[in-house]
C-alpha cells in the first residue's frame, strides 16, 4: 500500500503542473493514504454513532472529489452509506462487548433514503435494542424519515429551540407541456394502461383523474407503516398520531415532549454528558468516547468476512434501466446482463440475489436484463430482494426469479409501457431552420425530429407498445402463476405498494435485503457454510481516489434555499430526460418519480 501511494504522489506531483489539481488537493490525498493505512481500533466502554442525515443506498455511489475530501477531514471515508454496511454493523454492535449504546444523531438535515431502505435500518436498530444495549437519539429539528428510525430509541431529545415535522406525506409532480409549447418543442405520447401517468408531465396541466388515486392508495400505505410502526415503539395510537398530523402539522419543542413524541428537550452538550457516564468519562472531557458507524464497519470487517465456504452473490440494480453500458445512477442493459452471466457461469457461486431498487426504464434493456435473470435461475437459485422500487422494469426483471421480498413500503407494479416523441419543428422553424426530405417508403423518415408523427406513424408505434404490453401481461402471468384476466386488472400501468402487491400476488414475502439472502442460501442448502460477496465489485479506494482528483478542484458546499432546491428538482426530472435512449423510444417505467415530503 505504502509503495503504491508513493508511486502515485511522485506521478500525481507530475501532473498537477498540467492538470491544475491545487494544493490543498494533494494535501487532501495524503491524508486520505494515512488514512487507509490505519485501520480504526473500537476502544472498551464505546458509543456506535449513526448520523441520521446521510443517505443510505443499496450501492456505494461514485463520490466527488469534494466529497472525498469532506469526509476526510470529517474523520469518515463516506459521504454516504451502504444498506449492508449500515445493517451489518448495527448486528456486529449489538454483540461486541466494546459497544455499550448506539447514538443517533442528527442537525435537521433532509435525508434522502426511501422508506423501504429505511424499514431495514429500523429492523436492524429494533435488534439492536432486543440484546439489552441502549439507544438514544437527539436532533435540532425532527422530520419524518429520521424519526422513523428514532422512534426506536430508548431516549429521543430535541433542541429547546428545535422542532418537530409531523405534516404527514405529498407527492408533487412538476408539468412542462406549457413549457415546452413556449418553447416551441412537441411531444406526441402513446402509452398503454390506465395508470401509466409518466408521460403526463409532457402532455398535461395537471394530474389525471387515474394519477391522482392510484398516489393517495401508494400515499396512505406508506404513512399508514409509518404511523403504525412509530406509534408501537412510542405506544402512541395511530388514530393519536394521525390527530396529531392534522391539527399541528409541526409542533415545537415543548408540544413534543407533551405529545410524548420525544422524552427530552435538551442541547447537545447535555447529551453529551450523559453519554459520558456511559462510556466511563469525566464530565469535562471534550467529549464521549465513540466510533462512527462506517469505521467501526471497517474496524470488524474481517469479523464480518471472516467465514468462508460457498458464495451468495448479491448484484445491485440501482437507478434508471438504460440501454448499453450504462453510468453513474443508471442500470445499463447489457452490463447488468454480464454480470448475470459472470455469476451465471462462476462455480464458486452457489446462490444469487438481485437487489432492484429501479423505476424501471428502457424496454429493450430490461428484456436483456430479464433473460439472464432466466438463465440464472435455471442454473441456480435467485431470489429478488426489491428496495425503496422496483416498478415496471424494474419488476419485469424481476419476475422470473424463484422467490420476491419486499418491504411494505417498497413501491411496485407499475405494469405498463409508453413512448414519448419529441419534435423540434416550431422552434427551428421560428428560427430559421427548415428541412427537406427525399425518401423510398413511407416510414422511411418516421424517427425524424424535425416534424410532429403523422397518425399512421402514431398508429404503428400504438400496435408496437400494445404489442410489447401483452408480452408484460404474458410474462407476469407465467412467472407469478396468476390467471392473466387478473394480471390485466392490476396492470394498467398502476404502482402498488409492497404490502399491496402481497395480497395482489406480485410479490411473495415481505421482507428486506437479508431475509432475501437467507432464502437464497437455504435455497441452495448452503447450511452455515457460506459467505456474502457483493457485485459489481466496487472501485478500490486508489482507482477512486485517481478518478475523482486527476483534473478537479475542490469547491465550498452552499446551502441550497428553497428556491435552489425546486430548480435541482427540474434539472433532475429532465436529466432523466437523457436515460430515455431504448433503440425504439419504448419505456417501462413508473408514473413518475415519486418524492415524498
Amino acid at each position: 500500500m505504502r509503495d503504491f501511494f508513493k508511486t502515485t504522489l511522485a506521478t500525481l506531483l507530475g501532473l498537477t503542473l498540467f492538470t491544475g489539481i491545487s494544493l490543498v488537493g494533494l494535501f487532501a490525498v495524503v491524508l486520505l493514504a494515512s488514512n487507509q493505512d490505519r485501520k480504526p481500533e473500537v476502544q472498551d466502554r464505546s458509543i456506535l454513532t449513526l448520523d441520521l442525515d446521510k443517505s443510505i443506498t443499496d450501492s456505494r455511489p461514485q463520490q466527488s472529489p469534494r466529497e472525498l475530501v469532506n469526509d476526510v477531514f470529517s474523520g469518515d471515508l463516506s459521504n454516504s452509506l451502504t444498506l449492508r454496511t449500515v445493517t451489518t454493523a448495527i448486528d456486529q454492535a449489538a454483540q461486541d462487548p466494546r459497544i455499550v449504546a448506539l447514538y443517533l444523531k442528527s442537525s435537521g438535515g433532509d435525508n434522502a433514503s426511501g422508506y423501504a431502505t429505511l424499514k431495514e435500518v429500523r429492523d436492524a436498530l429494533t435488534r439492536f435494542k432486543a440484546s439489552g444495549k441502549k439507544i438514544y437519539a437527539h436532533d435540532t429539528q425532527w422530520r419524518e424519515k429520521e424519526y422513523y428510525l428514532a422512534s426506536v430509541a430508548d431516549s429521543i431529545s430535541v433542541n429547546p429551540m428545535g422542532a418537530m415535522e409531523f405534516n404527514g406525506l405529498s407527492a408533487q409532480t412538476m408539468f412542462y407541456s406549457q413549457a415546452l409549447e413556449k418553447f416551441g418543442i412537441g411531444v406526441q405520447a402513446v402509452w398503454q394502461g390506465k395508470y401509466k401517468s409518466a408521460i403526463e408531465p409532457y402532455v398535461r396541466k395537471s394530474s389525471s383523474p387515474a394519477s391522482k388515486e392510484q398516489t393517495k392508495l401508494l400515499l396512505g400505505n406508506i404513512w399508514g407503516e409509518f404511523l403504525e410502526a412509530t406509534g408501537t415503539s412510542r405506544k402512541i395510537s395511530v388514530q393519536t398520531l394521525q390527530t396529531l398530523t392534522d391539527t399541528k402539522g409541526v409542533l415545537t419543542a415543548k408540544e413534543a415532549k407533551e405529545a410524548k413524541l420525544v422524552d427530552r428537550i435538551a442541547y447537545p452538550d447535555e447529551i453529551q454528558d450523559e453519554l459520558k457516564k456511559l462510556t466511563g468519562e469525566d464530565k469535562k472531557t471534550k467529549s464521549y468516547r465513540n466510533i462512527g458507524l462506517s469505521r467501526y464497519a471497517e474496524a470488524v470487517a474481517d469479523r464480518i468476512n471472516s467465514t468462508k465456504g460457498s458464495t451468495v452473490a448479491v448484484i445491485y440494480a440501482e437507478g434508471t434501466i438504460v440501454d448499453g453500458l450504462g453510468g453513474p445512477g443508471t442500470i445499463g442493459g447489457d452490463s447488468l446482463a454480464k454480470e448475470l452471466r459472470k455469476l451465471r457461469t462462476n462455480p464458486d457461486v452457489k446462490a444469487i440475489v438481485l437487489r432492484i431498487n429501479s423505476p424501471g426504464g428502457s424496454a429493450v434493456a430490461s428484456d436483456i436484463i430479464q433473460r439472464e435473470v432466466i438463465l440464472a435461475k435455471k442454473a441456480k437459485p435467485l431470489v429478488v430482494s426489491m428496495g425503496t422500487v422496483a416498478a415496471s422494469g424494474g419488476y419485469w426483471i424481476a419476475t422470473y426469479s424463484d422467490r420476491i421480498y419486499a418491504e411494505p413500503n417498497t413501491i411496485t407494479g407499475s405494469i405498463g409501457v409508453f413512448g414519448l416523441l419529441p419534435n423540434i419543428q416550431k422552434i427551428a422553424n421560428q428560427n430559421g431552420i427548415t428541412w427537406d426530405v427525399v425518401k423510398t417508403g413511407k416510414f422511411a423518415d418516421a424517427e425524424t425530429l424535425s416534424r410532429p408523427k403523422t397518425k399512421e406513424e402514431i398508429a404503428v408505434v400504438q400496435q408496437i407498445i400494445g404489442q410489447i404490453y401483452d408480452q408484460f401481461l404474458d410474462k407476469v402471468a407465467e412467472s407469478r402463476k396468476l390467471d392473466r384476466s387478473k394480471v390485466s386488472e392490476i396492470a394498467q400501468g398502476r404502482v402498488w405498494s409492497g404490502v399491496e402487491a402481497k395480497k395482489l400476488g406480485l410479490v411473495d414475502e415481505m421482507g428486506g435485503l437479508d431475509a432475501a439472502i437467507q432464502d437464497a442460501a437455504k435455497r441452495a442448502n448452503l447450511g452455515d457454510n457460506w459467505h456474502v460477496e457483493e457485485f459489481p465489485e466496487a472501485a478500490s479506494f486508489e482507482e477512486r481516489l485517481l478518478q475523482n482528483f486527476l483534473g478537479a478542484h475542490l469547491k465550498t458546499p452552499v446551502p441550497q434555499d428553497a428556491f435552489s432546491q425546486e430548480f435541482k428538482r427540474l434539472k433532475a426530472d429532465f436529466d432523466q430526460l437523457k436515460t430515455l435512449n431504448d433503440p425504439r423510444g419504448l419505456y417501462l417505467r413508473m408514473p413518475e418519480s415519486y418524492s415524498f415530503k
